[in-house]
Formats: structure tokens, sequence, C-alpha cells
């Protein structure tokens, strides 16, 4: 069970303020103030821990219609980056783990990935499509430079001539620049990489461990530099916070090259919501108010409306005063070819599996 952290304080590194539990849990903790008065506290400082898990499977598959692809391979559960919007905290109360700080505290690693993979891949029945890599939790976060989980699934799909996409918000993703070159040679894989804000002080706060959005722009150059396909995400927009942003994110990654622009509104599904309203009242409490306000417009009166024709792009006057905002600017800076890229499946040849009785040839 999650271990309840003091609530309305900035915990140094950390997207979420407190680590409240998880939907599913039957025993609920409450602080209450006794009345004694206390000397500051020094800052709250919360250590990263890296979990090994044995996977029995690792491809997803989507059948959600507002999302592009089919399928879906995550190295990791639970991201480190800590951006407090993040749609996949939620999925840490499967693990009897808290959405909050444990979310990007407590990480859960696939250490047989490439294993279960290779095993997946060689299945009869296994139809090569597009795999997305990040569609859950980042592939590129910090922990991945010692588990390098995403450079073995990477490796092995370069080998077999299998397609995929990555999204990330991390520059660790020059990383393997040598696997991801001749596979964008061979038109089999392209790279989003996500910037919501341009402002430095705003994105430490929102995201704390992930690139700075100076430093995801020059990782857009580096890729385009290589020929791979890069794209931009601008994503989540979040009312009167970063939606200012919108149209220089969009100028600067056309200039650093990217090809193709998408974005998505802010989602608050499950306990998101109290951790997103938490995250305003300690970082922006005069905008609070307001933020959560125009949120709710886009979302039909609530914090949030899961319906697929909405979700992803909100509802009513501002979300469709964001949507033409979008649209023009990304016509202006030639980032209106989305569905131009269209990855090559021809080349997939599914790898063998080593035999007891070896290969005749």
């Amino acid at each position: 069970m999650s271990e309840p952290l003091p609530t309305t304080r900035v915990i140094k590194g950390r997207g979420a303020a407190s680590n409240p539990e998880g939907r599913f849990e039957r025993i609920r903790h409450q602080a209450e103030d006794d009345g004694w008065l206390r000397e500051p506290a020094e800052p709250v400082r919360v250590e990263t821990s890296v979990r090994e898990e044995r996977a029995r499977s690792v491809i997803s598959r989507n059948d959600s219609p507002d999302i592009h692809f089919d399928q879906a391979l995550n190295p990791y559960r639970g991201c480190e980056h800590g951006c407090v919007y993040c749609f996949a905290r939620p999925s840490h109360a499967y693990l009897n783990l808290s959405p909050g700080l444990d979310f990007e505290t407590k990480i859960y690693a696939k250490t047989n990935l490439a294993e279960v993979l290779l095993g997946e891949l060689t299945k009869p029945s296994y139809v090569c499509k597009p795999i997305n890599i990040g569609s859950n939790t980042d592939p590129y976060q910090p922990v991945e430079k010692h588990w390098r989980l995403t450079r073995a699934a990477l490796q092995l799909l370069h080998d077999t001539g299998h397609p995929c996409t990555i999204v990330t918000k991390n520059a660790l993703v020059e990383r393997d620049l040598d696997l991801l070159e001749p596979m964008a040679a061979r038109n089999q894989v392209q790279v989003f990489v996500s910037i919501n804000s341009l402002d430095n002080r705003l994105a430490a706060r929102l995201e704390p461990r992930a690139s700075a959005p100076h430093r995801r722009i020059q990782a857009i150059q580096n890729l385009a530099d290589h020929g791979i396909p890069v794209g931009v995400l601008v994503a989540p927009i979040i009312p009167a916070l970063n939606e200012r942003d919108i149209e220089a994110i969009l100028e600067q990654a056309a200039q650093a090259g990217a090809r193709s622009a998408g974005y998505t509104v802010l989602r608050l599904p499950h306990e998101l919501k109290g951790l997103f309203r938490e995250w305003l009242d300690v970082h922006v409490p005069d905008k609070a108010s307001h933020v959560m306000s125009l949120v709710q417009q886009m979302n039909g009166g609530r914090d949030y409306d899961s319906n697929f024709a909405t979700r992803m792009r909100g509802q009513g006057v501002f979300a469709d005063l964001l949507k033409n905002r979008f649209e023009i600017a990304s016509r202006r800076f030639g980032l209106n070819r989305a569905r131009e890229t269209v990855l090559d499946t021809s080349m997939f040849v599914p790898p063998r599996v080593a035999s007891p009785q070896g290969e005749l040839f």
C-alpha cells in the first residue's frame, strides 16, 4: 500500500505533491492539523526505485477509434518524468500503488521485454503492423539510461525489418540514432517529440524530469539531420497555462526540421482530477479556478469527459478556438502532413527461435 505524504507541498524534482490512495484501495488516509506549531520542514526528497517485472506479453492492441495505431509496446510501468498531467497515472492503481508520487518514483522495468517480444513476433498468427513505443509511459525516461529496455526492443525491430513509431519528450532518443537512421532509410520509423511549453520554469514544474523544451527542439533537429521523419506533439494543451505557446512551438519545431504536428488537450481521468487540482493550488493558485473553469467548458461542464469523439480535442467554443489556432499555424509552417508518412511493413522477416536440433538451412 502507498505511504501517505504531506499534501500541498512542493517536492523537489517531482510533479505530484502527494501520494493519494488509488481508486481500488479500501483504506483511506486523512491528514488532520493537530494545532501544534511546527518549524518549517526541509524540502521533501523522494528517491526513485526500480522494480523488475517479468512480463507475460508486451504487445498491446488498441481498438480506440481516436488513437491512430493498432499495436503498442511500453518497456516501463510508471514514469520518472513526473508529468503531473500524465493520463497514465491512474494505471498505477492496478499495482496497488498511488497514481501520485508512487507513479513517478516506483518504476517497473519489464526486464524480459526483448525475450517476450521475440516470442510474439515469431507466432505464425502474427500480422506485421507498426508498433508504437511509448503510448503510455515514456520509453526514454531517465531510468532507460541504465536499463536499456527500449534499446533492446528497438534493436530487435531493426533486425527483423519491423516498423515502429516512437513518442518521447526526452533527448535520450538521440542515443539510438545508429538504429533509427537505417530504419528511416527503409521507411520503417517515425519519431514524435512532445513539447507543450517553451517556458523553462513552467516546464520544470509540469514535467520536472523531462528534457528542457529547448533541448527537445534540438533533438528534433538532430533527428531530422539524420534523415529520420520527426513530428512534434503539442500535448497536452492546458488552457490559460501553456496554450499561449502553440504557435511558437510549431514555428520552432518546423525550423528544426519537423514534418508534421499533432495536439491533444488536457485529460483528467480518475485520480488525475484531484492530483492536477492539487498541483494548481500549489504552483499557480491565482490561476487555478480559471484554468479549471476552461477545462470544464471543454468537457461538457465536468473535469473530464471520456467520450471518444471529444476527449482528445475537447468541445465547445474554447476547444474550437484551439483547433483553429493549431490548424492555421500548422498550415503556415508546413506541418499539416501528419498522414503522409506510411511505414513499410513488407520487409518484416519473423525472427527464428533457436532450436536444440539446429537447422538444416
